[in-house]
């Protein structure tokens, strides 16, 4: 009798944590500090072959390396001198070739000093840029100092990706986003394997789309592309998908009616999810998580707003986002999303600090 007694307590005892465990709410997100020594972090990003170094990028022209949470003192690479820094101008992306365990090639996209929007290839002996080896793949002069998007990014096709917005003012003036003689207002890809490859443009219809990602595991696109007045935007592309694409700017300002004009080429797309200026002013694009870090936000998609510092995350469900939420953690004067070696996920801070996003 006392043993039937304690196995039925030591089952009460086991169903009650059990049932208690079920029941408890998940931790919340929290932030860890990375060491950058960086004054105006706008990226960050690993490289191939790399599994414990984290390149940032400091928008006054340098690229510092950050290994097992210390910082090198050299930086990996200077162009202080070749660019224009301030506002939204500066060194503003990096993209490793994803066969740079072999070639050592990368590539930065800056404003230079002459005021044009440059994406720029380097080549590495391993630790540090050779700057001799600077190859210029795009100059264009921009009108105006802002919206000039800067992101860099190898999509699943091998082929480098970037934007350098409508060319800027407010209301895209010169109507080059939907005019395809224009670069300004596009996402443009280049076939780097190829000896003479011209740039291509396979969507239009951006205003300045500052940061967007390949999600690592199903190469879908997400860009997050800064609004004008009212609203701000999360575009999604799925992979495979080979139209000319048109995000609708500036016929469009999200889902609402901007200018009163025919628009482009190509199939309309709208985004899967916006918010207006009553929660924030400027969209910060991030990625889909695939880290292993958080089991718990696996799949979901993170992005954020500079003025609010608001992170949000959502999941999309038949081209739909679904369960969106304002996460715990909040970043004053966010600036960017960057994506570590292993999938864990970063932010950095216009102000200077750079965090690791834990759970």
């Amino acid at each position: 009798m006392r043993r039937r007694l304690a196995v039925a307590a030591a089952l009460l005892t086991f169903v009650t944590v059990a049932l208690g465990a079920s029941d408890q709410t998940p931790p919340p997100l929290r932030l860890v500090e990375v060491p950058s020594k960086a004054a105006n972090a706008v990226f960050l990003t690993g490289a191939p072959g790399e599994p414990n170094r984290l390149y940032i990028v400091d928008k006054v022209g340098l690229v510092r390396v950050t290994e097992r949470g210390k910082v090198r003192a050299k930086s990996f690479l200077d162009v202080r001198a070749s660019i224009t820094a301030g506002g939204e101008q500066g060194l503003l992306g990096l993209a490793f070739d994803p066969r740079y365990a072999r070639n050592r090639l990368f590539y930065v996209a800056y404003t230079s000093s002459g005021g044009a929007n440059v994406v720029a290839r380097f080549r590495s002996n391993g630790a540090v840029a050779i700057p001799s080896s600077r190859k210029i793949l795009l100059s264009e002069q921009d009108p105006y100092g802002n919206h000039n998007g800067g992101n860099l990014a190898f999509g699943p096709d091998g082929k480098l990706y970037t934007s350098i917005g409508d060319g800027g003012s407010g209301g895209d003036p010169e109507n080059r986003s939907q005019n395809m003689s224009s670069r300004f207002g596009k996402l443009l890809r280049l076939d780097v394997q190829r000896a003479g490859a011209k740039w291509e443009i396979p969507a239009l219809g951006l205003r300045n789309p500052w940061r967007f990602s390949f999600d690592r595991r199903t190469g879908d696109l997400w860009i997050g592309d800064v609004g004008q007045g009212e609203i701000e935007e999360i575009d999604f592309v799925k992979r495979g998908t080979t139209e000319l694409l048109n995000f609708g700017w500036d016929v469009y300002e999200g889902t609402r009616s901007f200018e009163d004009k025919p628009l482009g080429p190509g199939k309309l797309v709208q985004p899967v999810y916006e918010y207006r200026h009553d929660v924030g002013c400027s969209v910060i694009g991030g990625y889909v998580y695939r880290g292993r870090a958080i089991a718990r936000v696996a799949g979901r998609y993170f992005f954020g707003d500079y003025c609010s510092g608001t992170i949000w995350s959502l999941r999309l469900v038949g081209g739909r986002a679904v369960d969106v939420r304002s996460e715990s953690v909040r970043v004053p004067g966010l600036a960017s999303f960057g994506e570590g070696p292993a999938g864990e996920l970063y932010l950095t801070s216009d102000n200077g600090p750079v965090y690791r996003l834990a759970g």
